[in-house]
């Protein structure tokens, strides 16, 4: 056979190969879109969002995300229902390191358009992009992103994982236990108590009754800081599972999310999900107070402007962040509050 007709054959095998690929990558592709869009996807409020055109580059390097978990007896997602879990997820572009923040429901912030109230109030009032208009006014962040998930999904993505490991102490195993009984009543389940402290591994519903303890010690905070490990663990356990899996989670769970992310945000998010690495979590505002104001308790920031500059510093890297005008006079409005107690 000449050689004329030798590198003929191989270049026709390598076209094929190509195309072979190519093709894969389009069923591939294919595939993804067509499971992403059985989410609840809402882009209607996007143009509404804003920002107070924060003066920091570094924002330009993180793609940040907000989840919202929702509260509702009805596991109803859009609104009229209040946040019981606020978390930023801040992605390194570059590095690809997460940063979650987790912000206190029971913040006092200013909700544009109306007023001062717990930050958690701003979904139940006005959906979506009050709430992310709340976030970025308050604390000079650029949020037009946001995932909301209800205690059902929670649930059904720790289950198909495995269950994930947590360390249940002697105090927080009745609260457990009675926000199961919760929980089976709102999700038509009938999970069992945890017999014991420790550390262990435990199914969907036990780890999200985990996540909304807030009367052992630390109160508010403390759930947070449940709430940031449960998403750590879910992450970590993610990375480690099989495609089969994977395809489970994608077809139970979508259905029961609501989000601004179309399937090519989705995908741009999906291409890394390995490379994700968790290197920090925090609660926020870290100078707080917790308080009553008018007979009611809230969490309010010991100097707002304060707490956005190392805010920006913990998730930016940005050295001496200079509050916009705004934060500053809703800062001033709180400290006229605070100084008062």
């Amino acid at each position: 056979m000449s050689q004329k007709r030798k590198k003929k054959r191989l270049k026709t095998k390598v076209l094929l190969f190509i195309d072979l690929l190519l093709l894969c990558i389009v069923i591939g592709i294919g595939y993804f879109v067509y499971i992403t869009n059985k989410a609840q996807v809402d882009k209607s409020g996007d143009d509404s969002i804003v920002t107070n055109n924060p003066d920091n580059s570094d924002l330009e390097g993180y793609r940040n995300i907000a989840i919202f978990g929702v509260d509702s007896r009805q596991n109803a997602l859009e609104k009229s229902t209040h946040t019981d879990t606020i978390i930023i997820a801040s992605i390194n572009r570059k590095t690809k390191d997460v940063k979650l923040a987790s912000i206190f429901r029971d913040t006092y912030v200013d909700i544009p358009d109306y007023g001062f109230d717990k930050i958690n109030a701003a979904y139940f009032k006005g959906g979506y992009p009050l709430a992310l208009n709340t976030i970025n006014t308050n604390f000079d962040l650029d949020v037009k992103e946001f995932v909301t998930v209800n205690f059902n999904a929670l649930c059904n993505v720790i289950d198909l994982l495995g269950g994930i490991t947590l360390d249940i102490t002697d105090a927080e195993l009745k609260y457990v236990n009675g926000y199961t009984k919760e929980l089976n009543q709102i999700n038509g389940t009938d999970v069992g108590k945890l017999k014991s402290a420790g550390t262990q591994v435990v199914n969907g519903t036990h780890a999200t009754a985990y996540a909304r303890i807030r009367y052992t010690k630390g109160g508010d905070f403390k759930r947070a800081e449940r709430q940031r490990i449960v998403v750590e663990k879910i992450l970590e356990k993610a990375k480690s599972a099989d495609i089969k899996t994977i395809n489970a989670i994608i077809d139970e769970i979508f259905p029961q999310i609501y989000t601004n992310l179309d399937s090519l945000k989705m995908l741009d998010l999906a291409k890394d999900i390995l490379s994700y690495d968790i290197v920090d979590q925090i609660g926020f505002p870290f100078e707080n107070r917790a308080d009553y104001y008018k007979k009611i308790s809230y969490v309010f920031p010991l100097d707002l402007s304060a707490n956005v500059t190392e805010l920006h510093n913990w998730l930016f890297d940005t050295t001496d962040y200079t509050p916009t005008d705004k934060v500053r006079e809703i800062s001033d409005k709180i400290k006229a509050i605070t100084d008062g107690f």
